[in-house]
């Protein structure tokens, strides 16, 4: 321990005069040791502690301080250094070695303090300790969930009582959430599984001749901005991306009772046969819904309808595409009716039901539509939703034979031939206009004024013959579609020769 004593006294001396050194024991604790209070002649054994009491001391390893008479004035700190600058690296014999400790410059030199609210040896490491004990010296923190000061007593609940009870709503309600999702999902795939055992998907699985999609796999096409037909007496059709093909799924409405499911899966199985070029695909269906929804090939052009009857511009259509679109649609029509392994009856023919590619090639769409569509049970009065194409004798009997779809057929040929529409009216009808034209040699007053030149009149009389002979009252004289088909076919041969 060094003492500084104001006497006489002379540099690198420590002997007594202004400078004495006593040795510390080994097992003294220094932190918070205060010099002063030390009994003189028992710890430090230095007689000169009684006579020369000490003004300044400080604890330093031996041989550490050489003694300058400096010293007197309060400079401690190594001969003309400074402290080092903000950011600046200290040099390697730095003295202000504790944390919590600072340096300030002085005559000289420099010395090393402790920060306010630490006390202790700011030139040995972890020399300057907190002190608990004085004024602002220490925290007082308030408990979880608490806020204010300690110190002053002034602790409170962070929350009001309000907040609380909102939180625990809230907190509530997520855990009973986490509860029922698990048992709802469970619940609602259960209902997804007798929705397709009912629709018949385990004997569609075992045939393996169409895709069976899920009900998630279908859900980014069905949404509103995909609708491409708004819901009619069919349902709604949207189109969508699957499998990187384009296609549309048409959902049906959800009224009525399903068919059984053995009628439905035969109609399925029989329309995923048949293969022509002139009738849409049906590419697989959806069961895990209460009426089973079917994903058919997309046809970009869109529909006969739009292309004669559109809202927007009309699109031309010469002589020769007209003519082609009816012998190709009426091939369609004779390869449901006769060339497959079970006869497959329309039932809605009509322009909207015709769909054309970017060449104009018409595809037959919704075949088979009256049979799958529940609603047909309560009449068939309700299972169609434009009775413009339909058959007479259909509405009279209910019962649907390959000669109504000549009849429907008859009707497109006019509105090709005319690009008038037809409309539902027992005096007013398209067939009866033409009938009527017929009797009385003018007939040619309805032709489209686009197609009606001379070099094709007599086209276009042999198409007006053709579809008003679909319209005999005695069906068993009306032509089959095979005959209608092979007519068409010769009179588009003709014309292109």
């Amino acid at each position: 321990m060094e003492n500084l004593q104001l006497a006489s006294s002379s540099n690198g001396s420590c002997s007594g005069a202004g400078c004495c050194r006593a040795s510390l024991p080994e097992t003294m604790p220094l932190t918070g040791v205060s010099v002063e209070m030390m009994p003189p002649k028992t710890t430090l054994n230095n007689s000169l502690w009684v006579t020369n009491p000490c003004s300044f001391a400080m604890v330093v390893e031996d041989s550490w301080y050489n003694f300058s008479t400096a010293d007197l004035y309060g400079n401690t700190s190594n001969k003309n250094a400074k402290c080092p600058a903000k950011g600046q690296q200290p040099p390697p014999d730095y003295a202000c070695v504790s944390g919590n400790s600072s340096c300030a410059d002085v005559t000289n030199g420099y010395v090393c303090k402790c920060l306010e609210h630490y006390e202790g040896n700011p030139y040995i490491p972890n020399g300057c300790q907190g002190n608990s004990n004085r004024l602002l010296g220490y925290d007082c923190p308030c408990k979880p969930g608490m806020k204010g000061d300690g110190k002053i007593g002034t602790c409170k609940d962070a929350f009001p009582l309000v907040a609380k009870m909102v939180v625990g709503v809230i907190g509530g309600f997520f855990v009973l959430a986490a509860l029922l999702f698990p048992i709802l999902l469970r619940k609602e795939k259960k209902k997804m599984r007798e929705f397709y055992e009912n629709n018949g998907g385990p004997i569609l699985e075992k045939t393996k001749i169409i895709k069976l999609f899920k009900k998630k796999e279908l859900k980014k096409i069905l949404k509103r901005k995909n609708l491409i037909t708004e819901k009619g007496c069919h349902g709604e059709v949207y189109k969508g991306l699957l499998d990187n093909k384009q296609v549309v799924v048409k959902k049906p409405k959800s009224s009525g009772a399903q068919e059984n499911k053995e009628q439905f899966v035969n109609e399925v199985i029989i329309q995923s046969q048949v293969i022509h070029k002139n009738i849409v695909r049906l590419i697989g269906c959806c069961l895990e819904v209460d009426i089973p929804m079917l994903v058919y090939e997309f046809v970009p052009r869109g529909s006969l309808e739009d292309i004669l009857h559109g809202n927007n511009k009309v699109v031309p259509l010469n002589i020769d595409a007209r003519l082609s679109i009816a012998a190709q649609s009426a091939d369609g029509l004779a390869y449901m009716h006769s060339k497959t392994n079970n006869k497959i009856i329309h039932g809605d023919i009509k322009p909207a039901n015709i769909l054309l590619d970017d060449n104009f090639m018409p595809k037959i769409s919704n075949l088979g539509v009256l049979r799958l569509n529940a609603r047909v049970k309560e009449g068939p009065e309700n299972a169609i939703d434009d009775w413009s194409y339909m058959d007479p004798k259909y509405m009279q009997t209910g019962h649907l034979t390959e000669k109504n779809d000549v009849y429907s057929f008859g009707v497109v040929i006019l509105e090709l031939i005319s690009r008038k529409k037809a409309t539902y009216s027992k005096d007013n009808s398209l067939a009866r206009s033409f009938l009527d034209a017929d009797k009385g040699k003018r007939v040619a007053d309805l032709f489209d004024n686009e197609i009606a030149q001379t070099n094709n009149l007599e086209l276009l009389r042999s198409l007006a013959k053709i579809a008003m002979e679909c319209f005999s009252l005695d069906m068993d004289q009306r032509p089959s579609m095979i005959d209608v088909a092979e007519r068409l076919l010769k009179l588009n041969q003709y014309h292109n020769t």
